[in-house]
């Protein structure tokens, strides 16, 4: 299981690359979205949901011998890249600003993504991230349905 969980943490491995690896962890998983077809909110949401569980599960295990919120537990970034573009149109400047707001959210946290850090085990490593990408989420939605068509 503890395999596994690293498996899953690592995000396949992306948690292992020697600089930013959390960047590099949101850029496999932009990457992968984009390639991936199209599919519906409610599909996008139940794997979303999955996704925080098995991150949670995971993260947990992995704090355990990496520390807390360890720099190759990305799994979080992979879930998060998933919620910033939720529910917006599949356009390569959408996701290429995903990217880059997700990124300046995560690293920035704004309240109340800073305070969930300290949430238990699992939780706070998730948590923050799905923060971070519901701000991202909703700036796009306002930035690109105010000033762009879709």
């Amino acid at each position: 299981m503890k395999r596994l969980a690293k498996i899953i943490g690592s995000a396949c491995g992306c948690g292992y690359f020697p600089i930013a690896p959390g960047t590099a962890g949101s850029l496999v998983a932009i990457v992968a979205l984009w390639l991936l077809p199209p599919v519906s909110l409610f599909t996008l949401t139940v794997t979303g949901f999955l996704f925080f569980g098995a991150g949670v599960w995971a993260s947990t295990i992995c704090e355990r011998e990496w520390g807390h919120d360890a720099g190759r537990i990305v799994w979080d970034e992979v879930l998060g890249m998933m919620i910033s573009i939720a529910a917006l149109p599949k356009k390569w400047v959408i996701y290429v600003a995903a990217f880059f707001l997700f990124r300046l959210f995560d690293i920035v946290k704004p309240f109340p993504a800073n305070v969930s850090q300290r949430l238990p085990k699992g939780w706070g490593v998730m948590v923050d991230d799905v923060i971070a990408a519901l701000y991202t989420n909703i700036v796009l939605q306002i930035v690109f349905k105010c000033f762009f068509e879709f």
